[in-house]
This record gives structure tokens, sequence and C-alpha cells, in this order.
């Protein structure tokens, strides 16, 4: 059995929670899976995600990117003392999805004192590659 990387527990009903009142809970995004070292939730592709060519939205994928990172490096600080926000967020879009459901798995590559960086890929229900991102999170001390 591997290690886990969460310092913090949560259940997946815990981290949905956590959704409500944020452009989370607009977009539909649901905290679907977590293992030992990989954190996992799915977005609808409908009228609230998709731009004008009937396309997934970029921006939308990189909401559900900066999501699943951010929430993921919240479970590995010390949330007595310390606070994660995000400092830098890339998103290569690999194909387009006009409809259904995409799936974010967020896996650290780096987990410091003062950074983390995540691996985020979004694949849509055959596991197609959707969008690669990496997304950079500053561990700051609490205010």
């Amino acid at each position: 059995m591997s290690k886990t990387i969460w310092k913090n527990h949560a259940t997946l009903d815990e981290l949905n929670e956590l959704s409500k009142d944020t452009m989370s809970e607009i977009l539909g995004i649901l905290f679907v899976e977590i293992t030992t070292n990989q954190l996992k939730a799915a977005m609808p592709v409908d009228i609230r995600t998709r731009q004008p060519y009937g396309l997934l939205h970029g921006g939308a994928s990189a909401a559900l990117a900066e999501t699943i990172g951010s929430v993921a490096s919240s479970l590995c600080i010390d949330r007595e003392k310390q606070i994660c926000v995000g400092i830098e967020i890339n998103c290569n879009h690999l194909r387009g999805k006009k409809d259904g459901i995409v799936t974010a798995t967020a896996e650290p590559l780096h987990l410091g004192a003062t950074t983390h960086v995540w691996d985020i890929r979004i694949r849509d229900e055959k596991e197609k590659l959707v969008c690669v991102s990496r997304l950079t999170m500053a561990i700051l001390k609490k205010p």
C-alpha cells in the first residue's frame, strides 16, 4: 500500500460542499474520486461550459483545472498555519468536446514547502485527452 500525499482527510461530500456559492457550483464541477496521490473531478459540457462554436470553452477547462489543483493543494498543507493560492496556470487544449462529461485528474509534480505544482489531465468519457494543464500554487503563511 502506497503512502498518501494528503495531510487533511476529506470525503467527496465534504469537497463538493466547498463548491456551494462558487463558480464551481455554477459550472457543475463535482469531485468524484480521491486516491492516495490523485484527485478527480468531473464537469458537464453544456450551456454553462460551451463557447459560441458549441465546443467546451477553454476557460471552463482552466477553471476545472484550477479548482481541482487548488483543492488538492489545500489537502496537502497545514490549514491551521497555511493557505494556498494559484499563481500560474497553463492549458493546452488538445481536442474539442461538444457535450457529455469531462473528468480532470490532478497529480502532484512537486509538493514543496512554498510551492506545489500539479499535472492536471482532462479526459472525455472514452479517456481521450481533451486538455493538459499545469498549475503552480503558492503556499503562504496564514494571515
